[in-house]
């Protein structure tokens, strides 16, 4: 079942909308959950609430594995808060960007996941708390399992949008180093880019990425999508190979 309830935001000031996936039977089941963390919430469960009318399919994808608590906000859909929120730095792009995903990180570590675990039959620890999300929410995901390594075993990165802060992203992973367990699904798509020299580029960021997980300890699945393209759609055909990789999940 999917819920939705609102929550503050913290260092924005602001309300917002949260998606909630839960197990049908979990008040029945004495069951604790393993807990994911994704961004873009209207994105991922329901056409109607899609900002392009294409949602993910999760909804379904974990009815037919109910394994997992998803607990997913809203983004602000108001003229470049959506790339302030989700992005851990401050970046050129797009006339400039003064990222604040780290503010927002500190918020969903430190009061909205301790309100969840109070609420819900969560498993609380490290190794049963990841983190996903796709293009922004992507980079964001890759960010916070590096950043709170403590916190989050495991990140779904799925067409991250890594381009847009390269040099400060590969600093911070070159002075990290990760739990052996740690786990990156990192994901690009064909299609995402318009020409050949622009796919070499995407290429050699998400494999620049994924090789300095690597050597920072950390386990990784690098999936390059034939075909596919920035969109929900495509993120969808990925769900199976994704959730395989980080959870075990059949």
């Amino acid at each position: 079942m999917v819920e939705t309830f609102t929550t503050h935001i913290t260092p924005y000031g602001l309300d917002r909308n949260v998606f909630l996936y839960l197990p049908d039977d979990w008040q029945t089941s004495g069951r604790q959950y393993p807990v994911l963390y994704m961004f873009d919430g209207h994105n991922l469960f329901f056409d109607s609430t899609a900002t392009y009318g294409t949602c993910w399919g999760l909804k379904e994808y974990l009815d037919a594995h109910p394994e997992a608590i998803v607990v997913a906000p809203e983004c602000n859909h108001e003229g470049n808060r959506r790339l302030e929120e989700y992005c851990p730095y401050d970046s050129d792009w797009f006339d400039g960007i003064h990222g604040t995903g780290k503010a927002y990180l500190e918020w969903l570590v430190n009061e909205l996941k301790p309100w969840i675990d109070r609420r819900y039959p969560t498993l609380p620890d490290r190794a049963h708390t990841a983190i996903g999300g796709s293009s922004m929410g992507g980079l964001m995901s890759l960010y916070a399992a590096v950043r709170y390594n403590d916190v989050f075993s495991k990140a779904a990165c799925l067409s991250p949008s890594v381009r847009l802060c390269m040099e400060p992203l590969t600093a911070d992973l070159r002075s990290t180093s990760l739990r052996k367990d740690t786990r990156f699904y990192l994901s690009w798509g064909e299609l995402e880019a318009r020409d050949q020299h622009q796919l070499a580029e995407y290429t050699h960021n998400a494999l620049t990425v994924a090789h300095l997980l690597q050597e920072q300890g950390a386990q990784v699945y690098p999936y390059f999508q034939m075909d596919g393209r920035h969109c929900e759609a495509d993120w969808r055909r990925q769900l199976g190979r994704c959730f395989r990789f980080l959870f075990g999940w059949a």
